[in-house]
């Protein structure tokens, strides 16, 4: 009988009722609250089921982050940089550039978005971050996850790196929720109602020659962002050369939703209650908000700006997809502006932006780079 009973008590105790903390409880209701805006209120389940599932696994059974574990092995090639990468890859090949080459002037909304980089590395700054951490935080201002994991593990702010994608991962999939009341604050409803002429056709050739130019100019210049531009116009090139069919399918769908598995689950893997809950994360997570609406209302001022010098033919919505989150961004700027006439398709017009928002976040992620000798 002794026996029997010794038996049952370490199955007991081998559940995780006796191991969990508070804190880990905690970040599992944290966890099943994502699962439930992904699953009932659909934001952005591709990004959010599995990060907020790790975020699950990793506050039950802790070790499947520990050297040995599961997840351990998938978060190494985040810090290796291998599915920022292979991210773009798939990004690339998704992505019509065909609104940027149109309208070239989107660049400079792409640009104006980044003001919320900047915002957040002076804010890290003065909350007592050191220079690199700085401004591996400050990257979440560009709602691009990738281009996050990617710069933190070259500034070798490995510690830091889990708090950093979660928070940007979980912006990106909140853009449907932030961005709407920063763009009405900021924009009148008779600029929300400005409808944009047309974008003229763009050739084959143009686009062929496009993802060719910005890698060798953008390399050429910044040599340490070619693994996240190189591979983001290596997959359009594969999209729009048209000759090499298979890969542009296997980079855009298999590639790409195996990457997101794997990339997802080991950064919601990151968040257990020992490492998440403390005041560096609560930082890092304000820091990332405010980043974020800066880079938001940037791109909407700049928006505003170029509606003036254009005569009202730039409907400033599409500012705020000037930040790096594709296509999310463009579709909350047509949504807004579609509330306020539904007549009115931004979409298209939004997506330059959209689009030079992610080389954007690239380039100012290779100028810190630069900035601190990293190759």
């Amino acid at each position: 009988m002794s026996y029997i009973i010794n038996v049952l008590g370490n199955l007991i105790h081998q559940t995780a009722f006796f191991n969990l903390t508070v804190g880990n409880y905690a970040m599992i209701v944290v966890a099943c609250i994502f699962l439930y805006l992904a699953i009932k209120k659909d934001y952005e389940p591709l990004l959010l089921v599995p990060i907020s599932f790790g975020m699950l696994l990793v506050n039950i059974y802790p070790d499947i982050m520990a050297e040995g574990g599961l997840l351990h092995y998938f978060y190494l090639l985040d810090e290796w940089s291998i599915f920022p990468s292979l991210i773009f890859l798939g990004v690339g090949a998704m992505t019509d550039f065909g609104p940027l080459i149109a309208y070239p002037q989107s660049f400079l909304l792409g640009a104006a978005a980044q003001f919320g980089i900047f915002a957040a590395y002076i804010g890290a700054m003065l909350l007592g971050f050191d220079d690199a951490a700085a401004a591996a935080i400050s990257i979440i201002g560009g709602a691009d996850g990738p281009t996050s994991i990617f710069l933190a593990g070259k500034l070798h702010q490995t510690q830091l790196m889990g708090p950093i994608a979660v928070a940007a991962y979980s912006y990106m999939s909140l853009v449907p929720i932030i961005q709407p009341p920063i763009m009405r604050f900021l924009t009148t409803e008779e600029e929300r109602k400005i409808k944009m002429e047309q974008l003229r056709p763009v050739s084959k050739l143009e686009r062929i020659l496009f993802p060719i130019i910005v890698t060798i100019v953008v390399s050429m210049l910044l040599p340490s962002t070619a693994p996240l531009v190189g591979m983001l116009m290596l997959g359009n090139l594969f999209k729009e050369s048209g000759v090499v069919r298979q890969l542009t399918e296997t980079a855009s769908n298999a590639l790409m939703y195996i990457v997101v598995i794997l990339l997802g689950t080991s950064v919601g893997a990151t968040t257990s209650a020992e490492a998440f809950l403390n005041l560096t994360t609560i930082k890092i997570v304000v820091l990332g908000l405010i980043a974020f609406a800066f880079g938001t209302a940037g791109g909407v001022v700049f928006g505003k700006l170029m509606c003036k010098i254009t005569g009202g033919k730039v409907n400033p919505l599409i500012g705020s997809a000037g930040v790096s989150a594709v296509p999310m961004a463009a579709r909350v700027s047509q949504k807004v502006g579609a509330e306020a006439d539904p007549t009115n398709f931004l979409l298209m017009h939004a997506m330059g932006p959209n689009v030079s928002g992610v080389i954007g976040t690239a380039v100012v992620a290779g100028v810190f780079m630069a900035v601190f000798g990293v190759n």
